[in-house]
């Protein structure tokens, strides 16, 4: 069984000071999955993955499906009906994170990989809930396939002045990062705002206060690859960014900058339609 920290973490947690703390939420992380969690898994629509692919490049991307689609199978595996992302062999490490904006709930699986007939299967090594801290609440309107001739995906190196608009505006992302011991894929929540875009290649964000943990830091402070995943909720467009991350701690807090080496936005990238948001009361005011 995987310990809960890894020298990355351990090396964040010392810095701010939370060891303790991190110990002791550290014992919420199993490698088992409980009926509660099992139960939750089967409600969602929709499965952020982390993946890196055959170039080594750390990216975080939306699965979804009638609910159901992601089921627990055994204690310790689950089922997705979804393919794994082209590139990714069998038996690599994944970081999932369900989330159900309509209840402000979310849990993160990680493991590894393998397909199968249905899709592909995850042997579970960490699985553990998050508080709904930053987590905006919003209702599910139901699905809406891609309609035919709906543009292709485009790719880039920097943002266009359109995705700048779409950051700006953003209240949410997911973030995907990788470790010595795998990979985590998370979330990040705010007013709109929060998310600065820097330059058309460089992003940066604050680091809210959380449970203590610091896996995606430490994660960053030990490998510094990393994906982000931006949902348009009304639309269903995605805009998937692979970078290269690093955390600077000053006075006023901790802010994580990110740099792009390739956007791929999908006009088409998920069929749920999300209501706007009920803003989560625990979001810090903009500046």
């Amino acid at each position: 069984m995987h310990t809960a920290y890894h020298p990355g973490s351990r090396a964040v947690q010392e810095r701010v000071g939370v060891r303790d703390l991190a110990d002791h939420v550290g014992r919420s992380i199993t490698p088992g999955i409980r009926p509660v969690a099992a139960a939750f898994l089967e409600a969602q629509p929709m499965l952020v993955l982390g993946t890196a692919d055959a170039q080594g490049r750390v990216g975080a991307g939306l699965l979804t499906g009638a609910p159901g689609f992601v089921r627990a199978t055994g204690p310790r595996t689950v089922s997705v009906a979804a393919a794994l992302p082209e590139g990714v062999p069998d038996g690599a490490p994944v970081g999932t994170l369900a989330l159900d904006p309509r209840t402000r709930r979310r849990m993160r699986l990680n493991g590894t990989a393998r397909r199968s007939a249905r899709g592909f299967t995850i042997e579970a090594e960490q699985v553990f809930s998050n508080c709904p801290k930053y987590l905006q609440r919003r209702e599910w309107y139901g699905s809406e396939p891609a309609a035919p001739g709906a543009p292709a995906e485009r790719h880039g190196e920097t943002l266009t002045p359109d995705q700048i608009r779409r950051i700006r505006a953003a209240d949410t992302f997911f973030l995907a990062t990788s470790a010595p011991d795998g990979l985590d894929a998370g979330h990040r929540g705010g007013n709109p705002g929060f998310v600065r875009v820097d330059a058309p290649g460089e992003l940066s964000w604050p680091d809210y206060p959380g449970n203590a943990m610091f896996l995606t830091l430490g994660n960053l402070e030990a490998d510094g690859r990393a994906g982000l995943l931006f949902l348009d909720w009304e639309t269903g467009l995605t805009l998937a960014l692979s970078g290269r991350a690093h955390t600077e701690y000053g006075p006023d807090g901790r802010v994580t900058r990110f740099r792009i080496e390739r956007t791929t936005e999908n006009p088409s990238g998920s069929p749920l339609r999300w209501s706007p948001p009920e803003y989560s009361p625990s979001n810090p005011p903009t500046l």
